[in-house]
């Protein structure tokens, strides 16, 4: 078997991704579930925008061992494995270095989620704490932050981790998490100005540059 229709949504999730500005280059990857055994995950260091469904790798959950498909899998692959295995609900597993929320993940602060998305994200964003990128280390840090009512993370210095019973799930957790982000992200700015008259101006075009960016 050759997986053809799950390999090939892995690849039009990367467009999608890549087109709502969440993907650039080769940054982001993601793992789908198959079946009880098996995962597809994007191959390492592959342009999006000219990746084929036989790039995607096909793995054995259990020890990730290859499958399908003679790419070298994601260096996230690691990570993605932890959400699967210890959540059995989830069916994709998506990382990403989105602007707002990853400039967040940077300053490092948990996220209050609004009530109406608390079905979608959780009551909160926690905050994975740093570890090189692609490496076990990282990988256990999120595996102790994970909980089966979270389906959202914010890793330190390394974008965010979202997650969802199914590939919908998932990417409307991805775009939700931008939201709020760039929500907190715009009242933390319009409150350093009233604070700062000084820096006003400034703040205020800050403001108004993310504003424009969300109406795009």
């Amino acid at each position: 078997m050759t997986y053809e229709s799950e390999r090939r949504q892995v690849v039009d999730l990367c467009l999608q991704l890549s087109h709502r500005g969440f993907f650039a280059g080769t940054g982001g990857n993601i793992m789908l579930r198959i079946d009880a055994e098996l995962v597809a995950v994007t191959p390492s260091a592959t342009d999006y925008l000219t990746m084929q469904p036989q790039d995607v790798c096909v793995l054995r959950l259990a020890d990730l061992s290859p499958v399908a498909g003679d790419r070298t899998p994601s260096v996230e692959t690691g990570l993605h494995a932890q959400v699967l295995t210890r959540r059995p609900d989830v069916v994709c597993s998506i990382h990403t270095h989105q602007p707002v929320a990853s400039a967040l993940a940077l300053i490092g602060r948990p996220l209050a989620v609004p009530q109406a998305l608390h079905g979608l994200l959780g009551a909160q964003v926690p905050v994975v704490g740093y570890a090189p990128s692609g490496s076990g280390w990282l990988a256990r840090k999120l595996a102790r932050t994970l909980r089966p009512d979270l389906n959202a993370y914010l890793m330190r210095n390394h974008g965010i981790l979202c997650c969802g019973r199914g590939v919908r799930e998932a990417m409307s957790a991805v775009s939700a998490l931008e939201q709020i982000a760039r929500e907190q992200l715009l009242n933390g700015i319009r409150a350093r100005a009233i604070a700062n008259p000084p820096g006003r101006e400034g703040l205020t075009q800050l403001a108004q540059s993310l504003l424009s960016e969300q109406s795009v």
